[in-house]
């Protein structure tokens, strides 16, 4: 690895350290994480007090998630994050456009029973092992392109969305990452490079609001008047929308969701480990891990909360600090836990500047899109087949979903049967999602075109 492990997998750093570090994670993922809920409440019509308690679900939600991945019995036991997941957003959408009639409290509870059925499906392919057979498909030429569109997809997220909403913030961001990661020698600031570049950014937002230059409805306005508002204490956790609901149409939408995740969190368990300076995971690894995954979304939908997946953000934020400890990444789930229930210190990080989520964003999804490259490196890149596979599943990533996205009449028209438009629907969420291009394509094309097992990168350690 390019980057020195400053702490390993089962280093426990001091705990002022193992705090500022966790801490770190949170930050990292809180916009992404939060940003789901912001998609779905208001596409519910939920009123303000209801998306709050939507974003404390989730913090809750994926802070158990992180605790049982992370887990070596329970889950795969590598340091990784668990956040909510964008491969759900077009199955959750479908549910919102059958159920919005019935309302937002309604709507969750068709989620919560999908999320259910579809987690435990997904937790009994996991830890059955029968995701092993699947593993023998998934070899470097396949997992590159998979790692390489998570990453380089997300470039609009991060530009269009945040960062050129106010440039001058953004680029600070991004240069402070630099400063701190690459250009200073000091362990510390290496190891809090994000959460400095964050913090520094964001105080002089805070600054400059309260001097009145970046006024209210500016990009980089700090308002803390919604963390005043805010409760204290947040109390019902179990079923706060009521009784998960089933449906047909619900779980099979969301199965789109969960194929993605999986082909997704198989890439995300090898490109932790390489970020990590870790070998390989194993196949009982990857399989606990997915077992893990569905255990967790299942969870989540007893707790209100939405899919979870393993968080590509923070395998760039390991790749970028050095610090793959696991007690690094449970710490952040605890402090996520807690953001939970107090109600203020999720208000207080939710006023975070798009713009600095932004100029965070570009940093870590780059350094996301290039591990892909970097599994690349086990397979035989001169070779024309594996140039050829792996273009054209990274073009088709990048290009298909836009065009699935405006042509959804196509497999949903309202002349098919209910049937055929569960099933379009399905087709359509999972054709829509990058990462899933990728890995059907690259793994498919990889499989059929001859190639020796060298070609092919199986069983090539990185160099």
């Amino acid at each position: 690895m390019a980057k020195k492990i400053v702490y390993g997998l089962l280093a426990k750093p001091p705990l002022p350290i193992m705090i500022l570090a966790g801490a770190q994670h949170v930050l990292t993922l809180f916009g992404a994480t939060t940003l789901v809920p912001l998609i779905f409440g208001p596409a519910m019509g939920m009123d303000q007090l209801q998306i709050a308690a939507f974003i404390s679900c989730v913090y809750f939600g994926m802070g158990v998630a992180t605790l049982i991945q992370t887990h070596p019995k329970l889950g795969s036991g590598l340091p990784i994050v668990q956040g909510s997941s964008f491969s759900f957003i077009p199955s959750v959408m479908t549910i919102i456009g059958a159920y919005k009639a019935m309302g937002p409290d309604v709507i969750m509870q068709y989620i919560g029973g999908g999320l259910i059925v579809g987690g435990i499906i997904l937790s009994v392919i996991g830890y059955s092992g029968i995701i092993g057979y699947i593993r023998k498909i998934i070899t470097p030429v396949v997992i590159g392109p998979v790692i390489m569109a998570i990453g380089f997809s997300l470039a609009p997220v991060a530009i269009q969305g945040n960062a050129s909403k106010f440039w001058p913030i953004s680029l600070m961001v991004v240069i402070l990452i630099f400063v701190f990661s690459l250009v200073s020698k000091n362990k510390y600031a290496n190891i809090f490079a994000i959460l400095s570049s964050i913090v520094l950014t964001y105080l002089l937002c805070l600054a400059l609001s309260a001097a009145g230059i970046f006024a209210a409805g500016h990009p980089a306005h700090v308002d803390l008047t919604q963390v005043a508002e805010a409760p204290w204490l947040r109390y019902r956790v179990f079923m706060p929308w009521g009784p998960p609901k089933f449906s047909m149409l619900a779980f099979g939408a969301l199965l789109a969701g969960f194929f993605a995740v999986m082909i997704e969190s198989i890439g995300d368990y090898h490109s932790v480990s390489y970020a990590s300076g870790l070998d390989d995971p194993t196949p009982s690894m990857i399989s606990r891990g997915i077992g893990a995954e569905g255990l967790s979304c299942a969870i989540s939908g007893l707790v209100g909360s939405v899919g979870t997946t393993s968080y590509t953000e923070n395998i760039g934020l390991i790749g970028l600090t050095g610090v793959a400890s696991r007690w690094v990444v449970r710490t952040g789930a605890i402090i996520l836990i807690l953001m939970s229930f107090i109600g203020k210190l999720g208000a207080l990080v939710a006023t975070m500047p798009s713009p600095v989520i932004g100029g965070a964003y570009i940093a870590l999804f780059g350094t996301i899109g290039a591990l892909g490259i970097q599994v690349l490196m086990r397979a035989d890149m001169g070779s024309q087949r594996n140039v050829l596979i792996v273009g054209f599943a990274f073009l088709m990533a990048l290009g298909l979903p836009g065009w699935i996205e405006q042509n959804q009449e196509l497999f949903m028209s309202t002349d098919y049967s209910q049937f055929m438009q569960t099933v379009g629907g399905m087709v359509w969420a999972l054709l829509k999602t990058p990462m899933a291009v990728a890995g059907i394509i690259a793994a498919l094309c990889d499989s059929l075109v001859p190639g020796t097992d060298e070609e092919r990168g199986i069983g090539v350690k990185m160099k």
